[in-house]
């Protein structure tokens, strides 16, 4: 039997120990980090601050604006760190509460993602009923229940993960205190941990991607009916930008954590959640709101306001 010691920190692999890419590694994720925190800071004020866009479905893009602030800054400002840093390292306490985070906000992007894709079905497929259901209360109710589903949800697995035994090992195969590189490192029976786990992967994933799935199925199947040819071609833009991110986010996840996790190659594990640890969030903002025609007069109409007030 391997001693079973109290683990105080674990030190993160990461990529490549290539001084030389790590540098490149971080210049070029500095730089989506900075456009997505940007991008998404100028989605949520400007909604704030422009009247016009206090529909539910900008407030929903604010929900997912300020979510995607908070997932990828749990992830990349230690991610970014440790690129430079010679010892890689995070507490056990630090590593706990990564994890946590992660997949709770993980989770609340999912219910978010289906309530925004419900909302565009309203809109687009029953227009005439769209103000009588999407009700300042109804909107509440969803984004309020993502919200608290997903805090709840994510309590579980990263309570039965750090009540796990880890032994004098401590090397995560990762650049991330992720779920399946804690289950390979830990030397305690991981059984009931990882049926757990895949369980709630199993009910959450799969089940929102299809609720999404189906609302921009029927969104498709209407836009088939529109007589107008450049009414077709505007929506049908939007609606697979749309397709675009919901496919990578829930593509990748599944793919990570609907699964056995010991079927995964560690490397192709870190290759992976990348994309949707600091891709994605890049993508929302530019996909859900810089594209949108609304959008774009909100936030010239917010500038031009800004730079005349300085210049009077």
């Amino acid at each position: 039997m391997t001693n079973v010691t109290a683990v105080l920190e674990f030190k993160l692999l990461g990529f490549s120990s290539n001084p030389y890419c790590q540098i490149l590694l971080f210049m070029v994720v500095m730089v989506i980090y900075i456009l997505t925190i940007l991008g998404n800071i100028i989605i949520i004020l400007v909604v704030k601050l422009e009247p016009k866009l206090h529909s539910p479905m900008f407030r929903f893009l604010q929900n997912l604006s300020f979510l995607e602030v908070c997932y990828t800054t749990t992830i990349v400002p230690k991610m970014l760190s440790n690129l430079l840093a010679k010892r890689k390292s995070i507490s056990f306490s630090g590593c706990m509460a990564q994890l946590y985070y992660f997949v709770s906000l993980g989770i609340t992007e999912c219910y978010l993602l289906a309530a925004m894709a419900y909302d565009r079905f309203l809109a687009v497929c029953q227009p005439l009923q769209y103000s009588v259901v999407m009700t300042d209360e109804c909107y509440t109710r969803l984004a309020v229940g993502s919200w608290v589903t997903g805090v709840f949800t994510g309590v579980l697995p990263c309570l039965m993960i750090s009540r796990l035994h880890f032994c004098s090992y401590n090397l995560i195969d990762h650049f991330f205190c992720d779920i399946s590189p804690l289950l390979k490192l830990s030397c305690s029976d991981t059984t009931v941990t990882e049926a757990v786990i895949f369980m709630i992967s199993l009910l959450v994933l799969p089940s929102c991607f299809l609720l999404t799935l189906v609302s921009y199925l029927f969104i498709i199947l209407t836009i088939l009916k529109i007589p107008s040819a450049s009414g077709k071609r505007v929506t049908f833009s939007t609606c697979s930008s749309h397709l675009m991110v919901v496919t990578i986010y829930y593509g990748t996840t599944i793919f990570i954590y609907v699964r056995p996790t010991y079927g995964l190659s560690s490397d192709l594990n870190k290759a992976v959640a990348v994309l949707y640890t600091v891709v994605t969030p890049l993508l929302n903002p530019v996909i859900y709101s810089l594209r949108n025609k609304a959008f774009q007069k909100a936030l010239e109409k917010t500038l031009f306001r800004h730079h005349r007030l300085h210049s009077s």
